[in-house]
């Protein structure tokens, strides 16, 4: 993003900004004003984040943070003309993003394509470590000495082994495995 603008203060901001920070500037950019009650529901994000970050977009000139005249509570945000080159910068990136996943799954036929979701799916439902029937789960593994866990347990260990994988990549692989997460699992 930072190659596609010449904004001393655009470059600035996003060498800080994470990704939370351009989600909250998507939001608002989309819907032009809003609350943060509906950027919590939309992103899952906790009301109280939500407010944290916005109010450091306003401090950074991102966000315009308006209340309304008769109800001082409810608090609307509107980006800046800065906000905005941030807003459209990220648009033009997974414009971008969305082209190159094309282009790439393009190399591949409806078969093929079939199949890797096929294995994609399956492999997720897999279970690497199967447990016998009959056989208790807290018995001593003879091969390695181990005792089995309980595989609720397990699925927890999997889901934080995940996590450290996902910790350990850049916001470009990122995002290549939220696309290929969406693909693979969160359309039929």
């Amino acid at each position: 993003m930072m190659a596609r603008t010449s904004d001393e203060d655009v470059i600035a901001f996003l060498k800080e900004a994470t990704i939370l920070m351009l989600h909250i500037v998507d939001a608002i950019g989309e819907s032009t004003v809003v609350n943060g009650i509906t950027i919590s529901k939309r992103f899952g994000i906790p009301r109280g984040s939500v407010s944290k970050i916005t109010r450091r977009l306003s401090e950074q000139g991102i966000v315009q943070i308006e209340s309304l005249p008769d109800n001082k509570k409810e608090v609307l945000f509107r980006l800046t003309p800065m906000g905005q080159k941030v807003f459209n910068l990220h648009n033009e990136l997974h414009i971008h993003i969305e082209s190159n996943v094309r282009e790439f799954l393009g190399r591949y036929d409806l078969e093929q394509m079939r199949f890797l979701l096929q294995c994609m799916k399956d492999t997720a439902d897999m279970s690497w470590v199967r447990f016998d029937e009959g056989v208790d789960v807290q018995e001593e593994n003879p091969v390695l000495g181990e005792s089995r866990t309980d595989p609720v347990d397990q699925a927890a260990g999997e889901v934080s082994q995940i996590l450290d994988m996902l910790r350990r990549l850049d916001s470009t692989k990122l995002r290549k495995i939220k696309e290929l997460i969406r693909i693979a699992f969160l359309e039929d």
